[in-house]
């Protein structure tokens, strides 16, 4: 987001869903500004903290039910993993009924991490939804939500070879430009 000092004199005003898209992209840059600012603070970024957080709740859940449950890419909780393996946080073990599986519980050494406090991206959006109220909050999810669906609709399209045709500069379907 951009400092005052370089604020324009001049606000502008976007159409709806420019203006929507700049909100959203605005929790994005908060949400990499916070976490960073979490790291350099608590030693862990808010995804890891969001990790150690769900590995609390629900122990021996599987790198996979973990993936899907906070709607992140195996891949990348699969980095998450063994960085906090690594540090002491967090402990794997083969599932007895499936050795191709993983289970997951906290260590003794990451419970300071698991605690609400001040400083954390769930602080503030604690702050937020309480701020706002239940009957804002799930009017918010259900546009989040829709909008959620249809990225991944999209990408999904992407990943099984659905072809679409070109955009151009304009955004006009179809046509192609030289």
């Amino acid at each position: 987001m951009p400092s005052a000092r370089h604020a324009p004199t001049v606000e502008r005003s976007l159409d709806p869903v420019l203006d929507f898209m700049r909100l959203l992209w605005s929790i994005e840059h908060g949400l990499q500004r916070m976490s960073k600012r979490m790291e350099n603070a608590l030693g862990i970024t808010g995804p890891q903290r969001l990790v150690l957080r769900v590995v609390g709740r629900f122990p021996d859940i599987s790198a996979s039910e973990l993936a899907y449950l906070v709607r992140l890419h195996p891949s990348t909780i699969t980095g998450i993993l063994q960085r906090l393996a690594a540090r002491g946080f967090l402990e794997r073990r083969r599932d007895p009924a499936d050795t191709r599986r993983v289970r997951l519980r906290l260590n003794r050494r990451a419970l300071a991490h698991t605690r609400m406090q001040r400083g954390t991206v769930e602080h503030a959006v604690r702050g937020a939804l309480t701020h706002v109220g239940p009957a804002r909050v799930r009017a918010a999810r259900l546009v989040l939500t829709e909008v959620a669906n249809r990225l991944n609709d999209l990408c999904a399209a992407d990943a099984n070879g659905a072809s679409r045709p070109p955009l151009n500069v304009r955004g006009t379907a179809g046509r192609r430009t030289r």
